[in-house]
């Protein structure tokens, strides 16, 4: 019994870092995608390639905030960006002004 206690709390601990680790890369991965999109939005601007599939779901998104559905402008914003909640509620708070 009393090395079942230290056992126990070694393997806890042991999960809570690989678990940690795991976000942490996650989180990482994310913002380095995010990165690498920003430059190539930029790439492509400054080449003057439109994308007309973005510019018709924003139109997509104003059209249901000007009906006052904003939670499916969120959702329809998340599905376009890949935007966690937060950030897209922001984009769209943004948008109605």
């Amino acid at each position: 019994m009393e090395t079942l206690i230290p056992g126990i709390v070694l393997v806890v601990l042991s999960i809570a870092t690989v678990v940690s680790n795991t976000d942490r890369r996650a989180k990482v991965a994310e913002r380095r995608l995010r990165m690498l999109d920003r430059k190539i939005d930029l790439m492509l601007e400054h080449l003057g390639v439109e994308d007309s599939t973005a510019e018709l779901a924003f139109k997509e998104i104003d059209e249901l905030l000007a009906q006052d559905k904003k939670i499916h402008a969120i959702k329809a914003y998340r599905d376009l960006t890949g935007a966690g909640l937060a950030e897209a509620k922001e984009a769209i708070d943004g948008r109605m002004r």
